[in-house]
């Protein structure tokens, strides 16, 4: 009998030994990369992003190219992008750029928006566009905003983050403009944690 329970006791012990070995597994970090102008750095989208899906117990790291006024062909074009996503070993890209209800803006979502996914799947990156929303004198034209980005995400077979979407809604039913900034174009801080919940929910 207590030969059977030092046999016991020294299995149990050399299990436990082993587990105390065994590496620590971690969450994987989930790296994405924002293109985009004013729209994404007003209020530090990424980090709201960021902020939003640690509640979610998502860990994320973000890193940002926004400049004032630029479209995709804008960020193409200075051909600094292309080597950010062939290296930066990106699960996600997130685009945008302005409203874009007129035929040139829906081209360059569509037109360079196929150069940014081929990009993206020779580097095992999934795009994503970021819907926006027009300014509150043009606010008129977000069905057109609406519909010029989610056709430019479907012909591209990329990932639709309907931030206009959130936006009308909440206009619809508030009747308020508190999600836009003082210069009714911006987003005020409750407009840009709005828009970081919807990129966090459309992409996990």
């Amino acid at each position: 009998m207590r030969s059977f329970l030092l046999l016991l006791y020294l299995c149990f012990s050399v299990a436990v030994s082993a587990n105390e070995w065994l590496p620590e597994t971690k969450e994987p970090t989930i790296k994405i990369l924002f293109i985009g102008n004013s729209l994404t750095y007003t209020n530090n989208l990424p980090k709201l992003v960021k902020a939003h899906a640690k509640t979610k117990g998502i860990k994320i790291k973000t890193r940002m190219v926004a400049l004032p006024n630029y479209a995709l062909e804008d960020h193409w074009n200075d051909g600094n992008i292309q080597q950010l996503i062939a290296t930066g070993g990106y699960d996600y890209v997130i685009i945008q750029q302005g409203p874009s209800s007129q035929q040139e803006g829906r081209d360059i979502l569509i037109d360079y928006g196929k150069k940014y996914a081929a990009l993206c799947n020779k580097h095992n990156a999934r795009l994503a566009y970021f819907m926006v929303w027009p300014s509150l004198k043009y606010y008129h034209t977000l069905d057109a905003v609406i519909k010029n980005y989610q056709d430019a995400a479907t012909i591209n077979n990329a990932i639709i983050l309907p931030v206009g979407m959130t936006w009308k809604e909440h206009h619809n039913s508030s009747k308020r403009n508190d999600y836009y900034g003082i210069d009714g174009f911006h987003p005020s801080l409750k407009g840009s944690k709005a828009a970081a919940a919807t990129i966090v929910s459309s992409l996990f």
